[in-house]
């Protein structure tokens, strides 16, 4: 069996992260752990470009704007969708979450998802902490594997026999 596993390798890339103003306490945690861990793979700060939108609505449409450009490996979405009292919270994380998985599979880019959608602020800023898991983080390292992925596929290289 052919194996190929993937490596958060971000030397010589460049990574688009769209992030949602709101609930801004959070994406500003998820933000700082995103970056963090890109730089910690050896994304250059100067490769990274961050656009800032009003919700988790507005993430998908912002990431096509940024993979249209052409000058991005793969972008990173981060938001948060907490749950409240309507059904606002289902369509909000619903839609975002299919639009950025079909955008990912539309265009063959990386589109890495960092959106939290918990019950309550405590879960959120939890997901967020920089000492209990950021979220963020997990999003970059997601994203730099699947360009490791792509590359990799498309070259027909294997790590196993």
């Amino acid at each position: 069996m052919n194996e190929i596993d993937p490596k958060p390798d971000g030397r010589g890339r460049r990574i688009g992260v769209a992030v949602a103003r709101f609930n801004a306490e959070v994406t500003e945690m998820l933000v700082a752990g995103c970056r963090e861990s890109l730089r910690d793979a050896g994304v250059g700060e100067s490769d990274i470009e961050l656009v800032r939108v009003p919700g988790a609505w507005e993430l998908p449409l912002a990431c096509q704007h940024m993979i249209a450009t052409g000058r991005f490996d793969a972008v990173i979405a981060l938001g948060a969708v907490v749950r409240g009292e309507t059904a606002h919270f289902e369509f909000i994380s619903g839609e975002c979450a299919r639009g950025l998985m079909q955008l990912a599979a539309d265009t063959g880019m990386p589109v890495a998802f960092g959106v939290l959608t918990p019950e309550n602020g405590d879960q959120a800023r939890e997901r967020a902490d920089p000492e209990r898991g950021n979220k963020g983080r997990e999003a970059a390292l997601a994203a730099l594997e699947m360009i490791d992925l792509a590359d990799r596929v498309g070259a027909g290289e294997r790590d196993g026999p």
